[in-house]
């Protein structure tokens, strides 16, 4: 068989099968995009938005080593609730997506490299999944391990008694439950973001209008919170927080969701958002003069 033949038929079978070719083309873009922003000296700030709660829990357990007392797990246990939903959900994780997924279009219009990928003959539909898998990849991989050790350092300090807590009572389902509300988090917001950069030229406005909007949707009727990312994340936390500040008195207690129906609702919007941006990808005009 001649090396033409060769070549029209592998031509033909991904005519075929255009799948096997765009999931060869995400896969390419996912290592070339991870190798490019996880370990970039811009990323820094992202990388402290990580771990600042993890710096914070080794000093308290070095200054508090000597004042062990077992009765104060469930105080700790309120404390890292804290430290997940206020911290991590609401400003860690929605500040380090907006840095990350905001950049990966709007990053490359400013090092002026976008229209290379314009160029490759490569749907621009594959680009936003390439690109948003690339995001969620970095994003999930910090704050998973960070929400990992933040838990670690929590019950480690307590000897036998954090242990029998985490392997004999509701520690392991709450680490359960962080471990699969972190990347739930990082996708929402991330796909949020990815497709404000691409509907604004400077997504930052837009983006505090968006923690404006997450801030006060307790405030709102059912079907508007739903629109939300924080309502989902509320759902299937395992330690409900008390309400309190002046929403408190303004907030609308929804219908609890079950913590299946808040993955596959959070699920729905990330893809819808996802398919708003294959949408928008095609309005995206170059004009680095612009920027």
């Amino acid at each position: 068989m001649s090396i033409q033949d060769s070549v029209a038929r592998a031509q033909s079978s991904l005519k075929e099968q255009p799948w096997r070719l765009f999931a060869s083309q995400i896969s390419v873009l996912v290592r070339n995009e991870v190798r490019r922003n996880l370990f970039s000296r811009r990323r820094i700030w992202v990388y402290l938005l990580a771990f600042l709660p993890v710096l914070l829990f080794i000093i308290h357990n070095i200054f508090s080593r000597y004042h062990l007392d077992s009765s104060r797990i469930e105080d700790d246990t309120e404390v890292l609730a804290g430290f997940v939903q206020l911290y991590y959900f609401r400003l860690g994780i929605f500040f380090a997506c907006m840095g990350i997924f905001t950049w990966l279009f709007r990053g490359e219009m400013v090092e002026r490299t976008l229209h290379y990928q314009f160029l490759v003959p490569v749907r621009r539909e594959v680009l936003v999944v390439g690109k948003f898998l690339a995001g969620a990849v970095i994003s999930i991989a910090l704050f998973e391990i960070a929400v990992l050790a933040c838990f670690s350092l929590t019950y480690s300090r307590f000897g036998a008694a954090g242990s029998s807590y985490v392997f004999d009572g509701p520690g392991l389902h709450q680490l359960a439950s962080y471990l699969l509300a972190t990347p739930l988090a990082c996708i929402g917001y991330g796909a949020v973001f990815l497709a404000l950069s691409l509907l604004f030229k400077n997504p930052i406005i837009p983006g505090a209008m968006l923690m404006g909007w997450e801030t006060i949707t307790p405030i709102f009727p059912a079907w508007a919170q739903r629109l939300s990312v924080a309502f989902y994340l509320k759902h299937l936390c395992p330690v409900n927080l008390p309400i309190e500040g002046p929403l408190a008195i303004f907030t609308i207690v929804a219908e609890p969701v079950s913590p299946f129906l808040a993955v596959l609702g959070l699920l729905c919007l990330t893809v819808a958002i996802l398919v708003l941006s294959c949408f928008l990808i095609h309005r995206l005009e170059i004009t680095y003069t612009a920027e």
